[in-house]
């Protein structure tokens, strides 16, 4: 990318005229890498590139089952763009010796490590530009904003929501993916100087070596609870159904590779589930059962129904949790973790005034409210203790554990309300 470009003024006055950005261009080549042959000669050239690398993936959600990557796009100055599409290779390895042990550049790198680790690619270490955005205080963090702010180019967004599985893969979406690349050198070069000049050039190097360790939660025991909706059954046989059509829905859609929601969408197995028909024709002719596969596979569907309602044994309505309730529930079930919420949901908001940031990257909603429910001990060290064991990192217990203690040793101080009557 041009790193001459003039960079817009982010703080401009509500009477500055506004800046007009040259829109950015790709420089390529975009010519998408299917052969071994190229391939090699693309880890080549990254290899004898300078600086860190520019690391991206399209996939295409929504529109199919799996969330692997379709494309994936790297860049480094020195060596230009590199357009790969990782179906056409059974493993990556050449682009992992030519650039595993460099700095990769990743916008909003949890999104994209899981589809670049199921293909053998994975970075020595990371810096995200959209996570250091937002411990730099940006309002804004999408990677247009902050291309826009730190490289004074304007970035066009308009096929993020692509089916990338599509072959061939149109031009303008190619230009469009090598851009998210190209931009990422220059915006990293100035978002490292932006946080070191805000002093927390060691947080931020924290936070981007907990992304990079980090692991997705494992899958749930009972992923149909996720079905939109089913929080309002109210009869464990009907669960049962709602339970059958979720799992006939997920198997059809894993071996189409299809996205669950364009064979049925949610409110329409919820609408089957409530509707409480008697009969395969009587499914069919309700308008609110729609989808490209209600009709097509309507036995599969009436066959769910009938598993579902003759299960011996349905699920319970609620399964039990070792999380917190939701904290609306606290002032009845345990007043005084609702006073420590409170009290330290406030400091942990000041702390976050005082660092420009949001709260949340100061620190996860969950690990303080977990904090506040557990009986932890009013003092810095046994708040630090708790945080340490939620995977808080040592800047933010340093930032955060004595104003939360002390905030604990104030909603200790001040009574606690009876819980109501009625609840």
């Amino acid at each position: 990318m041009h790193s001459d470009a003039p960079v817009a003024e982010p703080e401009a006055g509500p009477e500055a005229p506004e800046v007009v950005l040259p829109e950015a261009k790709a420089q390529g080549p975009l010519a998408v890498i299917v052969e071994a042959d190229a391939l090699a000669a693309a880890a080549e050239r990254l290899h004898h590139g300078t600086g860190p690398v520019a690391v991206d993936a399209e996939r295409a959600n929504g529109f199919r089952y799996s969330a692997r990557a379709y494309l994936v796009q790297l860049y480094r100055r020195g060596a230009g763009t590199v357009l790969v599409d990782p179906t056409a290779f059974d493993d990556l390895s050449l682009l992992q010796e030519a650039i595993g042990g460099e700095e990769w550049i990743i916008h909003a790198a949890s999104q994209d490590l899981p589809c670049l680790r199921e293909v053998g690619l994975e970075p020595a270490s990371l810096f995200d530009t959209e996570l250091g955005a937002r411990l730099a205080g940006f309002e804004r963090v999408g990677l247009a904003a902050v291309t826009e702010r730190l490289v004074g180019l304007h970035l066009r967004k308009e096929h993020g929501a692509a089916d990338w599985s599509t072959r061939p893969i149109p031009p303008a979406w190619l230009e469009y993916a090598a851009l998210d690349v190209e931009v990422l050198p220059d915006a990293r070069d100035a978002l490292a100087a932006e946080l070191a000049l805000q002093g927390k050039q060691e947080l931020a190097e924290q936070e981007f070596a907990y992304a990079l360790e980090r692991r997705p939660k494992p899958a749930p025991a009972e992923p149909w609870r996720r079905l939109s909706g089913i929080h309002t059954i109210r009869d464990r046989r009907q669960l049962a159904v709602a339970r059958e059509l979720w799992l006939a829905r997920d198997e059809l859609a894993s071996a189409t590779d299809t996205a669950p929601g364009r064979l049925v969408p949610d409110r329409s197995l919820m609408a089957a589930v409530t509707a409480d028909v008697d009969s395969k024709g009587r499914l069919a002719a309700r308008r609110d059962f729609s989808g490209r596969a209600s009709r097509s596979e309507l036995d599969r569907w009436w066959a769910a129904i009938e598993r579902g309602r003759a299960s011996e044994d349905p699920p319970q309505l609620r399964v039990r949790s070792d999380e917190p309730p939701p904290p609306r529930f606290w002032k009845n079930r345990r007043p005084e973790a609702d006073a420590r919420l409170k009290a330290a949901r406030a400091a942990v908001q000041a702390v976050a005034d005082e660092l420009a940031m949001p709260s949340e990257n100061l620190l996860m909603p969950d690990t303080l409210r977990r904090v506040a429910w557990e009986p932890t001990s009013p003092t810095a060290e046994s708040v630090a203790e708790v945080l340490r064991e939620r995977d808080a990192r040592p800047w933010q217990i340093a930032a955060t554990a004595q104003r939360i203690a002390a905030a604990f040793v104030e909603a200790d101080q001040v009574p606690t309300e009876p819980p109501d009557a009625d609840s």
